[in-house]
């Protein structure tokens, strides 16, 4: 009887201590707490042991796989130096287009005006001491955007050259090429969102080859500098407005320079809403044939409240941000009213223009002494500082009447107006 007690009571603490075991087993493997009542001391090495194996597990090494979620990280704005400055040279190259922009150092020409005007162009960037331009931009294959580029290169080396087609069916455009090609470079058609700078500005392509028309075609850039921003449009008309809306976000600018010369196919009331120009610039000749500008787009960009200078009134006009806000120095006319100039175009305070020689009214029927350029048909004035740029192969004196060089096939230069 003693001897089934004693086995009885052994067994008993066995099978305990093995319910023990599985219960502290069980609670570590789970992180359970299993809470047990008993007098009976146990050995727990083997709970040791299997919380040891857990916690020896390795972590799970980072992936060295390609995620494909977007980058949260902002990109990084362009920062300016101390002594930064932006300039741009809305150059007066008459019934056609040019713009020269300059930021830290770099430079860049937007169109550079008709073939007649290369010698503006040369003179110009010689003035500014320029000799190298970083970017050249024809925004599109008419002669009054791409003609005098050549001009401009006879001077200037030039780095990048962006234009909407490699090839046109002119001649204009085929110098253009040519240009080009002699500084070792060719053109490149830029994308939608190609993206460079100039110094600490930034330059975005907004727009290009939007439809097969050629004014349509046109490159449109954005520069930003700082807080400030300019949009430059070519001749594009409003589907090229439209497209640049329904594609870009926040298209707000400090300057726009206003397209295909302040035709009233550009510059729409939904463009303008977009940008939100303070400050315009309509890039014309005077008394061209077109009517530019266009009542209509003079009304607009009145009833919006903007700004807006005029090349055809003002001459040269040169726009400076330091980043934070832009001012404008014309060349003349500085407080004349763009929008209901007066008839005569030349107001009280105009700065006199001592290129212009006699006025078109006083020379007809009278002798006056011209200086022609036999390689472009252009007749100067002598005081005329494109007659200064004409090589001694081309050049040649004239004394006669103004009427008589028009017969002769000539045509009088867009800047001094003989």
């Amino acid at each position: 009887m003693n001897i089934n007690k004693a086995l009885l009571t052994r067994f008993s603490k066995i099978a305990v201590a093995i319910l023990l075991v599985i219960a502290f087993t069980v609670s570590a493997v789970s992180c359970v707490a299993v809470p047990v009542e008993s007098d009976t001391p146990v050995d727990i090495s083997s709970v040791s042991d299997v919380v040891s194996d857990v916690s020896n597990v390795p972590s799970e090494e980072p992936s060295n796989e390609p995620s494909n979620e977007p980058s949260k990280e902002p990109s990084e704005e362009p920062t300016q130096p101390q002594k930064s400055s932006l300039e741009v040279h809305f150059i007066d190259v008459g019934q056609a287009d040019s713009a020269l922009i300059l930021c830290d150092g770099k430079a860049m020409l937007i169109d550079g005006g008709n073939t007649g005007d290369s010698s503006v162009l040369y003179t110009y960037l010689k003035k500014q001491n320029i000799k190298h331009l970083d970017y050249v931009i024809g925004t599109h294959a008419h002669e009054d955007h791409i003609g005098g580029i050549p001009g401009a290169l006879n001077f200037a080396t030039v780095g990048t050259a962006y234009s909407p087609v490699t090839d046109y069916d002119s001649k204009a455009f085929e110098n253009f090429k040519k240009a080009v090609e002699k500084h070792k470079t060719s053109l490149i058609v830029p994308d939608v969102g190609t993206s460079f700078m100039l110094g600490s500005a930034k330059c975005k392509v907004l727009a290009v080859n939007t439809t097969d028309d050629t004014n349509n075609s046109s490159i449109v850039l954005r520069i930003t500098y700082g807080k400030t921003s300019f949009i430059f449009t070519g001749d594009a008309e409003r589907e090229v407005e439209q497209a640049i809306i329904n594609r870009e976000g926040n298209l707000e600018s400090t300057v726009l320079k206003v397209g295909h010369h302040g035709s009233e196919t550009s510059s729409s009331y939904v463009w303008l809403r977009e940008v939100m120009p303070e400050y315009a610039v309509i890039s014309v000749g005077k008394g061209n044939t077109y009517g530019h500008p266009h009542d209509e787009v003079l009304s607009r960009l009145k009833d919006a409240g903007v700004k807006t200078f005029r090349t055809d009134l003002q001459g040269d006009i040169i726009c400076t941000s330091d980043g934070k806000t832009v001012t404008f120095n014309p060349s003349k006319n500085a407080n004349i009213n763009v929008f209901d100039p007066p008839s005569n175009n030349q107001s009280s305070t105009s700065k006199p223009d001592e290129s212009k020689g006699p006025t078109q009214s006083e020379n007809n029927g009278k002798e006056t002494k011209y200086i022609l350029n036999t390689n472009s048909k252009k007749f100067h004035y002598p005081s005329c500082s494109s007659a200064d740029t004409i090589s001694d192969a081309n050049r040649k004196e004239f004394n006669g009447t103004r009427d008589e060089l028009i017969k002769q096939g000539y045509s009088p230069c867009g800047r001094c107006d003989p």
